[in-house]
């Protein structure tokens, strides 16, 4: 599929560079260590790896420093030159100082995930950290599975992240409402009881800072779909967890002795099935058979 024929919500959200910063304040700080913390459980040093929808290159750049040889793959024009032009070079950004003493690089490019520029069993690990959930249509998930699937080496690595269908609803429960009475409003609500019943997240216009248009995912039908498309599940982690929507996340995030304890909750809890759809994002993890 052309990328001109993407649904013109999803293109104009990246375009204009949505993710920048974004894992840098509030939640987002947690929703990134976390997911470094568990690809680094996986990851084989020196791997070759494709970043599918790696937005501005956060992730490209962390695992390049690591010494992997990394392709951000990114379906948006606009994210793809501010990887090229930020995430390697040194500077300020947006009142924001950007280091790169280690001159990390990587390859950056404009991609669609299901149809990869990429040749057959080329990579080590692919990470679909964001495609999946911008796919409404299973047809499309499951063509973007079948991609990274042929360019997976055999035994390669997938990590494909989720984000869980109960998020809506439980972001407005939480003390990131920022004291907004979400359920006094109608508009909001019927969004938030469309993505538990369907798993379709529909962005209405009175929301326009909320994720494109999606499909939010449980842990169970990410790893059916995941199975279908010919992958062996390994595990299923929850990023944020249980701890996320706690008073004071940020702050306490700060404290080094209370980082630990709210780590070790993750740790206890990060693939309990009871616990997995409280959390805002989760990452299943699998290989090609």
């Amino acid at each position: 599929m052309e990328y001109e024929k993407m649904d013109a919500q999803i293109v104009d959200f990246y375009e204009n560079c949505a993710e920048a910063g974004r894992l840098e304040r509030r939640l987002g700080i947690i929703e990134f260590y976390r997911t470094k913390e568990i690809l680094g459980q996986y990851l084989q040093q020196g791997s070759v790896i494709y970043d599918v929808g790696g937005g501005i290159g956060m992730y490209a750049r962390w695992l390049a420093a690591q010494g992997h040889q990394v392709h951000l793959l990114e379906l948006a024009g606009a994210q793809v030159d501010y990887a090229r032009e930020y995430m390697m070079a040194a500077g300020t950004v947006g009142g924001t100082e950007v280091p790169n003493p280690d001159g990390v690089k990587f390859a950056a490019e404009k991609a669609d995930a299901r149809a990869l520029p990429r040749p057959d069993e080329s990579a080590d690990a692919v990470l679909l950290m964001g495609p999946l959930y911008h796919l409404q249509k299973k047809e499309d998930r499951m063509l973007a599975l079948s991609e990274a699937r042929r360019v997976l080496k055999k035994g390669g690595l997938l990590a494909a992240a989720g984000i869980s269908k109960y998020s809506s609803a439980t972001w407005a429960l939480s003390t990131y409402s920022d004291g907004n009475d979400f359920f006094e409003d109608d508009v909001y609500f019927n969004m938030l009881r469309e993505e538990i019943t369907t798993g379709n997240h529909n962005r209405p216009e009175e929301y326009c800072r909320l994720v494109a248009r999606a499909y939010f995912h449980t842990a169970e039908s990410m790893e059916r779909e995941l199975e279908e498309a010919g992958f062996r599940v390994l595990a299923t982690h929850a990023v944020e967890g249980c701890i996320w929507f706690s008073p004071n996340l940020n702050e306490n995030w700060e404290r080094p002795e209370i980082r630990e304890k709210l780590l070790e909750i993750l740790h206890l809890t990060e693939k309990d099935r009871e616990l997995m759809g409280m959390s805002p994002h989760f990452l299943t993890m699998a290989v090609k058979g």
